[in-house]
């Protein structure tokens, strides 16, 4: 006949097995939510970070602009388009030298504009708008009169 201390010994042991296992299983299963709310956290700050690095370089390209626009008068924005440039400079029919003189600046300054290697300052933008509705003939005699 086995010793009822034994028997009580293993009926005790059993019984903590079962409990610790339970217990466990709870601990399993918080450290799985913590970890999948980590790992969407860390997502969430690389995707915040990738936004702000975005934003601080569109804002540093824009920032010249802006601080202009603010000092500067409150006229409409101009946008600039080399591909115009050209079309509207060999529409009227004029060498860049000529078509600088309109804008009031180099012929060299045109090409560098039309080839997309510089572009114009506010200034220059609002120029090259006065120039921007004249026909062929207008544009010769403002070219006569200067």
């Amino acid at each position: 006949m086995p010793n009822i201390a034994s028997i009580l010994k293993a009926e005790i042991s059993r019984v903590a097995r079962k409990e610790v296992r339970t217990e466990i299983e709870t601990l399993k299963k918080a450290s799985t939510h913590h970890r999948a709310s980590i790992a969407a956290l860390r997502r969430q700050v690389e995707k915040l970070e990738k936004e702000l690095r975005r934003t601080t370089k569109v804002s540093a390209r824009v920032s010249p602009e802006g601080d202009a626009d603010e000092a500067g008068d409150s006229g409409p924005a101009r946008r600039f388009s080399a591909s115009r440039l050209a079309t509207h400079r060999e529409k009227l029919g004029l060498s860049a030298a000529a078509y600088g003189k309109l804008v009031g600046v180099t012929g060299q300054t045109i090409y560098k504009w039309e080839q997309g290697k510089a572009r114009p300052r506010k200034a220059q933008l609002e120029g090259l708008a006065s120039v921007r509705g004249l026909r062929p003939r207008e544009a010769a005699e403002q070219l006569g009169a200067d």
